[in-house]
């Protein structure tokens, strides 16, 4: 302390003060933005991923329902007799697919095709089902049947 009351500094002193203001500094302005920038461009990244992913599970369920369908209508006329006019050759509905679902939302119809000799005792059916998500779809199953 000198005469007038004041406590002296040292250069020394004062140096190790500014190296320890120093040390504790925080992250500047500019450095928080660029980190907040590249956990935001991430956090959209990843953001993307699920409604793609929504997308795609609808798609299956809405293809493993019009499979379940088509393999329903192979089944049901299978049990039909040789003679039976659901079983003529041609397609059935003749003019319209059938709408099914809550909402209408699948169509399908089936095709009843004769065979060539020495195969004409058999009838080729496939049963198509077709709907409209993100473009037309449609799924197809085919089975015969003997006389």
């Amino acid at each position: 302390m000198n005469a007038s009351g004041n406590t002296s500094r040292t250069p020394a002193m004062l140096r190790r003060r500014t190296d320890s203001v120093r040390s504790e500094r925080g992250a500047s302005l500019v450095e928080l933005l660029v980190a907040l920038s590249v956990l935001a461009l991430g956090i959209l990244a990843v953001g993307r991923l699920f409604p793609a992913g929504t997308r795609v599970q609808t798609q299956d369920r809405m293809t493993s329902t019009a499979s379940y369908y088509a393999q329903q209508k192979l089944e049901e006329v299978l049990t039909l007799e040789w003679q039976d006019t659901d079983l003529a050759v041609g397609r059935h509905p003749a003019v319209a697919a059938e709408s099914l679902g809550t909402r209408k939302t699948w169509q399908r119809f089936y095709q009843v095709d004769a065979m060539p000799a020495p195969l004409d005792n058999l009838r080729k059916i496939t049963v198509n089902v077709s709907w409209n998500y993100h473009g037309a779809r449609t799924v197809s199953a085919v089975t015969y049947k003997r006389r």
